[in-house]
């Protein structure tokens, strides 16, 4: 799992591993790191030699950095310009060596640029951009190189004007982001918060970490927790001889109803697709569930059900007295649940709320940020990794925040976040069937927080898979997940 740092560790970390160093070394190994990453763009445009690269520098080191990468590209032959915000600002040293190997000043941009370089603000910037950096960033998608492309944008450590800290990106008066959008970021010494939560990760491109010596030096607990393949494959139940379908576990699923007994098809879906051994299902769309999945124990009532290892319940199920029975009786079963939909609209009722942040059982909450605001009374906000461990510490919850990048906190302030989302999921029951996966996981007895996790990464692999073929419904959904799944043996 890779770890995400905020600023302030990586400025501690930064200081550590400087005060070891010759003065300036730490600045020209970023900078030999993002030319390394410039110089490979523009192989793909024709080659280094000639190319027009365009630097927009800021003051301080992450000016220096873009400077100094500037100048590396210049002594390979490039036709490098660098436009000085502040001019007076500028990082005396990297402008000297910008110099010195062939690089000038510019007071407007040339007409032709291959590569922008977007040193305009660091990871200490904050509350979006400057005016005059503010139309230079908006004009960026008006500059092309001499094949005719749109010009190239690499943000050094940070796209200029997100914040980092929380991914949040300000908007200006037309409602346009106040940030740079970059191809992509190459960023130092670790990754940062930006770069992976928010509306700004999906402005940073792609990402590409230059370990500058910075990893020992970070201390402290990271920020976040970026999910991959290697840790869902670690996390995911293994058959042996003995395995049979009740040591595999049992999941429940109440979700559906005579109204929306899609829900449960689609949630028993997911069950089905994940590592547990047996579905029971508990609800009135029980004819629907078993004409698609006749493998199904299907009951009326959760009360009917059977014994299970984990509870999946809310999609589809209504608000009315008779759903919050059901619901009732699954936080009444000593085992982890999986609340979802209609479930959390009931857990607005503070005797149910109550009952939940008193249940020893693990639970998880998959809420959107509608659910998170009914949950909350406010919407998640700039913020959304401190909204979630808000929300999970106060309900005692494992809490999944749906979105394009799928948030998970703990009630002990640990958060990851899922690299795999897609707007292609942004459809009426992909949720269902992510809850159904997700109490399959737990049935099969992962950990509340890996189960999430898994759960997001696997779905938002699905999805992927699912809109190769165009646009994707939920059903799409559910079956791609089965050749996601199988890739882990």
């Amino acid at each position: 799992m890779r770890q995400v740092w905020r600023v302030a560790d990586v400025r501690a970390a930064e200081a550590g591993l400087m005060a070891t160093l010759p003065a300036g070394t730490l600045m020209k190994r970023a900078a030999a790191g993002l030319a390394r990453r410039c110089a490979l763009l523009l192989a793909e445009r024709g080659g280094v030699y000639a190319a027009r690269v365009l630097l927009l520098v800021g003051s301080g080191d992450n000016g220096g950095d873009t400077l100094y990468a500037g100048a590396h590209l210049a002594r390979r032959g490039a036709a490098v310009s660098a436009l000085l915000l502040t001019p007076g600002r500028a990082h005396a040293e990297g402008l000297a060596a910008l110099r010195a190997a062939g690089g000038r000043v510019v007071d407007r941009p040339p007409g032709t640029v291959d590569l922008v370089l977007d040193g305009i603000v660091g990871i200490g910037g904050r509350g979006g951009l400057r005016d005059t950096a503010d139309q230079l960033a908006a004009s960026l998608v008006r500059h092309h190189g001499r094949d005719g492309a749109p010009a190239a944008v690499v943000a050094v450590d940070v796209p200029s004007g997100v914040a980092v800290d929380t991914g949040h990106v300000p908007l200006t008066a037309s409602g346009r982001p106040s940030a740079v959008r970059a191809d992509v970021t190459v960023t130092f010494g670790g990754l940062k918060p930006a770069l992976v939560v928010g509306p700004a990760a999906a402005l940073a491109g792609e990402v590409e970490l230059v370990d500058i010596g910075l990893e020992p030096w970070l201390r402290g607990s990271p920020a976040l927790g970026v999910t991959e393949w290697s840790d869902v494959a670690d996390w995911w139940p293994r058959l042996g001889p003995a395995s049979e379908k009740y040591t595999r576990g049992v999941v429940g699923v109440a979700t559906g109803s005579a109204t929306y007994p899609g829900a449960a098809v689609l949630s028993v879906a997911g069950a089905l697709a994940g590592p547990t051994g047996l579905v029971r299902y508990a609800g009135s769309a029980r004819a629907d569930v078993l004409r698609r999945h006749p493998s199904v124990i299907a009951t009326g009532r959760v009360a009917d059900a059977g014994r299970v290892q984990a509870w999946v319940c809310g999609s589809g199920l209504g608000t009315g007295e008779e759903a919050a029975g059901e619901l009732r009786a699954v936080l009444a079963a000593p085992v982890p649940v999986v609340l979802d939909a209609d479930a959390l609209t009931l857990l607005v009722d503070g005797s149910l709320a109550d009952r939940l942040r008193r249940r020893d059982a693990p639970i998880v909450v998959t809420p959107h940020d509608r659910e998170f605001a009914r949950l909350c009374g406010e919407e998640p906000g700039a913020d959304r990794v401190g909204a979630t461990l808000r929300l999970a510490a106060w309900m005692n919850a494992v809490v999944l925040l749906k979105g394009d990048r799928t948030v998970i906190g703990t009630p002990d302030g640990r958060a990851y976040v899922n690299p795999t989302g897609t707007p292609a999921l942004a459809t009426g029951g992909t949720g269902d069937v992510l809850a159904g996966l997700l109490g399959a996981l737990l049935a099969a007895g992962l950990p509340p927080e890996r189960a999430a996790a898994a759960a997001a990464y696997l779905h938002g692999l699905a999805g992927r898979e699912a809109a190769r073929g165009g646009p994707v419904t939920a059903p799409d959904v559910a079956d791609a997940l089965r050749p996601v799944l199988a890739r882990l043996g």
